[in-house]
């Protein structure tokens, strides 16, 4: 939206900019942060503000979203439905704090964690050649 000069220091936004800022800033914000910021009329206050308080996010949410992706197992869900949804909240909290995941990771996650009594088919989906988690999770599902 080019208005990101209102949320630097020593920045020479005009007023309008600097409304347009808060605005946009303030429509993104939970309504529990939107009253305790209510009062914030600078947009690089309330830039700053909320930065201190969601920068260490990722010191947090990284070990514990490494550890969820590295106990992910397709056997421990009761349908392919509930894994998918898994699957995408851990790797949505990975991308978040800057872990690349992509579709081949998805893919070998998903092959490497079939129950043991499912080999064979595993086997049989590996051959298939998937590229796209999306069209390996949308066979799982047609075939449960």
């Amino acid at each position: 939206m080019g208005l990101r000069d209102a949320i630097k220091d020593k920045n020479k936004a005009s007023t309008q900019d600097c409304a347009k800022v808060l605005i946009f800033l303030r429509h993104h914000l939970d309504e529990g942060l939107k009253i305790e910021y209510l009062t914030v009329k600078d947009p690089l206050v309330l830039w700053n503000g909320l930065k201190k308080r969601y920068d260490n996010l990722k010191f947090v949410t990284l070990p514990q979203a490494r550890y969820y992706w590295a106990h992910l197992r397709l056997q421990d869900f009761k349908s392919v439905s509930e894994y998918n949804s898994a699957m995408f909240r851990i790797t949505s909290e990975l991308k978040l704090c800057g872990d690349t995941i992509i579709d081949y990771d998805m893919l070998e996650k998903t092959f490497t964690t079939f129950h043991a009594s499912n080999m064979v088919l595993q086997q049989q989906y590996r051959e298939k050649g998937f590229k796209k988690y999306f069209e390996l999770i949308s066979l799982l599902l047609v075939a449960e």
